[in-house]
């Protein structure tokens, strides 16, 4: 009986933690937002741009050109608290897909409208439903606040050297 506790409470953590096995390559996923933003009409255009952006308030995030050192620091005890339990910092799948290269593959405002408001863009988001579909299971909402989800920004930012 005890041999299969321990298996059992990981497949619940990995249940409830959210995220998933699979997120689309940085190919995949750009071709997808390339090819549905290039071939269709100027309705559908715009909600590919929606789509890009995601669903949220944050319609323009402006980055500056050097990564704040100070933010990253913040964004990376969000991570360590949050995070790390489902993502990994390179491409390596843990429940949730890998971090690495995530602020080249989707804009700045569809991470923090992914962030802050994880629910109703798995629910309504074409992008994210596609990673809910290759992951399987759902994010949970962490309840960042705008600053935290900045920080969080700044933090992948980093990690990505941009």
């Amino acid at each position: 009986m005890k041999k299969y506790l321990i298996p059992a409470c990981i497949i619940v953590f990995a249940w409830a933690c959210g995220g998933g096995a699979g997120a689309p390559s940085e190919n995949e996923a750009t071709s997808a937002d390339t090819s549905a933003s290039s071939s269709a009409s100027p309705t559908a255009s715009a909600g590919a741009q929606e789509d890009a952006k995601g669903i949220g308030k944050f319609t323009s995030v402006d980055l500056p050109a050097t990564i704040d050192k100070s933010m990253v620091a913040e964004g990376e005890k969000t991570y360590d608290l949050k995070c790390a339990s489902c993502h990994h910092l390179d491409d390596t799948k843990l429940v949730g897909p890998g971090w690495k290269g995530v602020t080249e593959r989707r804009k700045p405002e569809w991470i923090m409208n992914f962030v802050t408001n994880t629910d109703e863009n798995l629910d309504k988001n074409a992008t994210a439903q596609t990673l809910l579909e290759e992951c399987m299971v759902r994010m949970p909402n962490q309840n960042l606040s705008d600053d935290a989800a900045r920080q969080v920004l700044e933090f992948m930012r980093n990690n990505d050297k941009k």
